[in-house]
């Protein structure tokens, strides 16, 4: 959908469970170029190699920086099993990727921080409100639709899944 602004009240239309994981890095030193680019080049094939496959689970995902330090991603999934699935697939981009990723973090000695955070939202225990923006977060991942079809407070929302 880009950055067309979708006037109004909107939510976004997806009613089924959803998993949401956050992955992200953090430089600890600009100086160690060797321990933290790898790192944040190899983001790149993965997503790649998920949006070419519509049967991955991957819905949608949305780069994001915190200060000047901080890159993340929030990636939504259908399932947890799609999700998992993938990080564990032999024949795919992330687990060599987990591995280098490994050796480079045990070298690097603190040079380049990671994380990740997984949630598995069952269908009914999320909601979204986007006013005048262009479709974002779940609503780009899934679509958007008016509030006023899935209810329109917060609580309504919640119960319409």
């Amino acid at each position: 959908m880009g950055d067309r602004i979708v006037e109004g009240r909107m939510t976004a239309a997806h009613e089924g469970g959803v998993v949401v994981f956050l992955i992200g890095m953090r430089v600890n030193s600009f100086a160690a170029v060797s321990s933290w680019w790898p790192v944040a080049k190899a983001m790149g094939p993965m997503l790649a190699e998920l949006r070419r496959d519509p049967d991955s689970g991957l819905l949608g995902c949305k780069t994001l920086r915190g200060g000047m330090r901080e890159f993340y991603i929030v990636q939504y999934w259908e399932s947890e099993e799609k999700l998992l699935a993938y990080a564990s697939a032999p024949d795919r981009h992330h687990r060599p990727a987990w591995a280098a990723f490994n050796r480079r973090l045990r070298e690097g000695r603190g040079k380049v921080g990671f994380w990740h955070e997984t949630y598995v939202v069952p269908a009914g225990r999320h909601e979204s409100i986007y006013m005048n923006m262009p479709a974002y977060g779940l609503a780009e991942a899934t679509g958007v639709v008016p509030v006023g079809r899935r209810g329109d407070r917060a609580a309504d929302r919640l119960r319409a899944s």
